[in-house]
């Protein structure tokens, strides 16, 4: 043999690392994972639990599957009735809710607004005419919303 049992062993010197020093390592990983990845994955299912549990009648969604609709009626605390075209409704489980598109106005701050916008309108005899332009232009946005109206379905949900 060319090297001697003595020097094979490890020196008696060396000291070992302790429990904490060689867990400490694991516990700065776990750190780092909770407070980039677990943590802000919680906010964010908190934050659609509570919208889940917010949708009512008049709400626009959007499902999972990405089709764009009204909601019709809550029809139990699963599911909910959504019109997506006219005439056509379906019925889709709350938890397949991807995201609220918007809310309508409560029924008192609608009043409130209808209040507020009726003092805004200036009297009869302060208006002026339109000029001719204006009026072609209004003729022509007039049109348009005629032709998407016949149309219907999507196009008029997503036009509101």
């Amino acid at each position: 043999m060319l090297i001697s049992p003595a020097f094979a062993q490890a020196a008696g010197d060396a000291a070992q690392p302790g429990l904490f020093q060689s867990m400490m390592p694991l516990v700065l990983i776990f750190g780092v994972f909770y407070f980039l990845l677990i943590r802000p994955q919680q906010k964010k299912q908190k934050m659609h639990r509570e919208m889940l549990g917010s949708i009512r009648r008049g709400d626009r969604i959007v499902t999972g599957g990405g089709i764009l609709g009204v909601v019709t009626k809550v029809v139990g605390d699963g599911e909910l009735m959504v019109q997506i075209a006219d005439g056509v409704k379906v019925r889709v489980d709350r938890g397949l809710v991807a995201s609220v598109v918007s809310k309508p106005e409560p029924a008192d701050k609608a009043d409130e607004k209808s209040d507020e916008e009726a003092d805004d309108i200036p009297d009869a005899d302060i208006i002026e005419e339109t000029s001719a332009p204006d009026a072609e232009k209004a003729d022509k946005a007039e049109k348009t919303e005629k032709k998407v109206a016949k149309k219907g379905g999507l196009k008029k949900l997503l036009k509101d």
